[in-house]
């Protein structure tokens, strides 16, 4: 099995991070072909037992700590740590149904010519997640890749993910665009000339925030980073327009149905999404530096 490496940024959750770690060491891989690198943004010690105990279990864990609050930057700090073939990162709050690593081990070594890997979030309901996926696997292109990516559920080559300099940390959790640095990385690799495919099989399992508390609180900003996002890579109007329309249908349908909540949650989303497309320099900074390896 090709070797891979999980990068965790966390900040702020404990048991739910023992519940990822016990649904990795569920996977079964051969000794030597997993490690998970942590990278603890807390700025306290409440994650080395959790570490500790799991490590004791037979789990190659090892943790980092950093102490800025930002999520991007914390997967690049255990990118640059990685020894694996392939990275992933997953989140904090979610596990790894049986199965996994091993499907995405075979993708790899399937096809040498592939260089990332995708699927879709998964409810612990059961059935998909939040986000819109697409229905059919195949190549990602820069007019599918909105409905084939979520940062959780992504994979690469190490090699390719270091040369493209890894996640653009002005994106994402912690900064003003909060979302869509997963797209904003896979259109990079694309603009690369790299092969990237979506396999809707290949689920990790999220918690489902659709129109809870915390996605009416974020809607905005995450809506400034798809805007961002899309408005970067150029999408055009047939792609960027349905992120318009949508929010705009949503809002109106709550508001008739007398569910102000969701009806805030929508604008936020219309609102952030507009704000971000309409953001100045968009591409400053790109391409960004590749980033150098080392080992623990």
């Amino acid at each position: 099995m090709t070797r891979a490496s999980l990068i965790v940024a966390t900040k702020g959750r404990t048991a739910e991070l023992g519940e990822l770690f016990a649904s990795l060491a569920a996977q079964g891989c051969a000794p030597g072909t997993l490690e998970v690198i942590v990278v603890d943004q807390n700025g306290d010690g409440r994650l080395a037992p959790i570490v500790a105990e799991h490590a004791a279990r037979g789990l190659d864990v090892h943790r980092i700590a950093s102490a800025i609050a930002n999520a991007n930057h914390a997967r690049n700090l255990g990118l640059a740590a990685a020894r694996g073939d392939i990275v992933g990162f997953p989140d904090d709050d979610c596990t790894f149904p049986p199965g996994v690593l091993a499907r995405v081990a075979a993708a790899f070594d399937a096809d040498p010519r592939l260089m990332v890997l995708t699927g879709p979030a998964a409810s612990p309901a059961g059935g998909l997640g939040s986000g819109r996926w697409r229905a059919e696997g195949g190549p990602i292109t820069p007019a599918n890749v909105w409905t084939s990516v979520i940062e959780f559920n992504l994979f690469l080559r190490r090699d390719v993910a270091l040369a493209l300099g890894g996640f653009d940390d002005r994106l994402g959790p912690g900064t003003r665009w909060g979302s869509a640095e997963g797209n904003d990385l896979v259109l990079r690799a694309l603009g690369a000339g790299h092969a990237a495919r979506y396999d809707p099989a290949l689920r990790i399992v999220h918690p489902d925030k659709r129109l809870t508390e915390v996605a009416r609180a974020r809607a905005a900003l995450y809506g400034r980073g798809l805007g961002f996002v899309l408005r970067r890579h150029g999408a055009p109007v047939p792609v960027w327009l349905p992120y318009v329309i949508r929010p705009l249908g949503g809002m109106l349908l709550s508001a008739l149905r007398g569910r102000l909540g969701d009806a805030g949650y929508y604008w936020g989303s219309l609102t952030g999404r507009l704000s971000g497309f309409l953001a100045r320099d968009t591409r400053a900074g790109l391409p960004l530096p590749p980033i150098a390896g080392a080992t623990l």
